[in-house]
């Protein structure tokens, strides 16, 4: 199925889905010192919502899992602030033009750093389609499938600088996604400069109007080796949870110049 937004002609019958599914099995990826998800049925008496346990005509499960730690999750910045905001009503739109761009962190010290000259040598590459990008979709290399099931606690991941995360911000992208567990350093203290860089967070007890509330970060994304760097449509969906953060289903679309 073919749409035509503009001058751009986008096949919706050929998505690329770079979220990472929720399982619960060892075969799920998790960060932030946790047990992998839970998915099982429920269980009164003697009665199991399992069809094959031959007690149930349906398959009735709980799911336990955290957003942030078990795979793909689109977060608000209400992930770092006092008051509460959710994910569920500050992303309204879920349409965005976006740029993929593929960067090796550098190593600085112990740390491997995505730095604002990466960032900034790699979105000047090409000038954007749609003439603006709406969202960043940021991939890391080494780009290994092992992604999709790494357990990365306690393994010191690259993240984002400071200087970077404002430079995305005064590029005006709005959603930023990324393949790690998290734009910031994994034992920072707290200080969480990448995610207030970005949402342009000073006090997290005393939001200024000038915060950005409508910006989202999505981590631990995958993007396959053969899906080209440059310009794509995303369409960023969420579950409707009232929380900072929802698992989530980024999907892009090759786009077409027909004008």
């Amino acid at each position: 199925m073919l749409a035509k937004i503009n001058n751009f002609e986008i096949d919706l019958s050929k998505p690329i889905d770079i979220s990472i599914s929720l399982t619960n099995t060892d075969e799920n990826p998790i960060a932030w010192y946790i047990e992998k998800p839970v998915i099982e049925p429920v269980v009164f008496g003697d009665w199991i919502g399992k069809v094959s346990e031959g007690k149930s005509s349906t398959n009735f499960n709980n799911i336990f899992f955290n957003p942030h730690g078990h795979g793909t999750h689109t977060e608000c910045l209400g992930h770092i602030t006092n008051d509460f905001y959710s994910i569920n009503q500050s992303l309204k739109q879920f349409f965005f033009f976006a740029k993929l761009i593929t960067i090796e962190p550098e190593k600085v010290g112990e740390d491997l750093i995505i730095t604002k000259s990466q960032v900034e040598k790699a979105m000047s590459n090409s000038t954007p389609l749609s003439g603006t990008n709406e969202a960043l979709i940021i991939r890391t290399l080494p780009n290994q499938k092992d992604k999709k099931s790494r357990k990365y606690s306690n393994t010191n991941p690259p993240y984002l600088s400071e200087e970077a995360a404002i430079f995305i911000r005064e590029s005006e992208i709005q959603h930023l996604l990324i393949d790690l567990p998290s734009v910031d350093k994994e034992h920072d203290e707290g200080k969480l400069l990448a995610h207030k860089a970005f949402w342009n967070v000073k006090d997290t007890h005393n939001l200024k109007k000038d915060a950005r509330f409508e910006a989202t970060i999505t981590e631990m994304i995958f993007v396959p080796n053969e899906i080209e760097d440059g310009d794509y449509l995303l369409n960023l969906q969420i579950a409707s949870f009232e929380n900072d953060a929802s698992p989530s289903k980024p999907v892009l679309y090759s786009i077409a110049n027909f004008g």
